[in-house]
């Protein structure tokens, strides 16, 4: 049975999904599922660089953001002041 500071937690992530319109448990399963995969993502991405700073060599980005076509400026579309 899960009681106290973890049931806290968990119920404040359901409360965070509930009031951001996903009530279906299975979705709040794959909005965490999708969430951890980006953070572990990000958290080798930052290792890769941070090795790479280290070493004093150049490591490629695993993923870029490539914008659109239909967009008319690049810098709006990667999230940039325009």
């Amino acid at each position: 049975m899960i009681t106290g500071e973890l049931k806290t937690k968990i119920d404040g992530v359901w409360n965070a999904f509930w009031s951001g319109g996903i009530s279906n448990p299975l979705e709040v399963i794959e909005q965490i599922t999708y969430l951890l995969f980006i953070r572990r993502l990000d958290d080798l991405q930052t290792l890769a660089e941070s090795r790479a700073q280290y070493t004093g060599t150049l490591e490629d980005a695993r993923f870029t953001i490539r914008c659109s076509t239909a967009t008319t400026s690049t810098a709006r579309c990667c999230g940039s002041a325009a």
